[in-house]
């Protein structure tokens, strides 16, 4: 008998490694075609070069990006994004869409949740 919660657990895995706001700003960030780190850099505020670093090896191991190597002096690297990422990226621009026409609302849902919380007692 296969156990579900067993079964789940690459999937809970691989969900928590894109669904992280840098590896989401990586692979936006990528799908116009091919870019080099100082570009993720530039593009994806806030992040560090460690984090930067850690995500686009953590996007690769799961083949999502792909890292290209140019024998050049300094060595030329760009990422690109795997059809498996391109099909990704599709999903993600529905959910940032949502997000967007629904911000409104649900910061009003949060600040009247927050408003009834604080009339109740403790």
């Amino acid at each position: 008998m296969s156990d579900p919660i067993a079964e789940a657990c690459p999937i809970v895995e691989v969900l928590d490694h894109v669904a992280g706001k840098w590896s989401i700003g990586i692979i936006v960030a990528a799908a116009d075609g091919p870019v080099r780190f100082t570009e993720l850099e530039r593009h994806i505020e806030g992040i560090s070069r460690r984090m930067l670093t850690l995500n686009l090896r953590k996007l690769e191991r799961d083949g999502l990006l792909v890292r290209t190597v140019y024998p050049t002096v300094p060595p030329k690297v760009e990422y690109s994004l795997t059809d498996m990422a391109r099909e990704l990226y599709t999903s993600l621009t529905g959910l940032l869409g949502w997000a967007e026409r629904h911000r409104l609302a649900i910061a009003q849902a949060r600040a009247a949740y927050d408003a009834g919380k604080e009339s109740v007692p403790a």
